[in-house]
């Protein structure tokens, strides 16, 4: 038997996004303190969506388009709680294709 290749990118494409433009749903509380932890930065790696990316410095850069709304990032942070979120507002946020 033939192993199924999946290509995620190809999988998360079929996602559409709805920006809610200068409101978003999810942000880093502090960024100081992804800088000052000495973590590795878990948020970086854990997101299926890409939405954290670490920058040389140390600190973390997150884009909130494409945010699958799974709640990885919270799950791996809880013990700096350094992610504040929240539901999207009607209408905006993930719109699945499939459902």
């Amino acid at each position: 038997m033939t192993p199924i290749s999946v290509n995620v990118e190809d999988k998360l494409f079929q996602n559409r996004y709805k920006v809610d433009a200068g409101r978003p749903h999810i942000q880093i509380k502090d960024a100081g303190v992804c800088r000052s932890t000495g973590q590795d930065r878990s948020c970086t790696f854990v997101c299926p969506a890409s939405c954290y990316t670490a920058e040389g410095n140390g600190s973390v850069t997150l884009i909130t388009d494409g945010c699958l709304e799974c709640g990885s990032c919270r799950i791996i942070c809880s013990e700096h709680a350094n992610v504040a979120w929240e539901y999207p507002r009607g209408g905006h946020g993930i719109l699945f294709k499939f459902g």
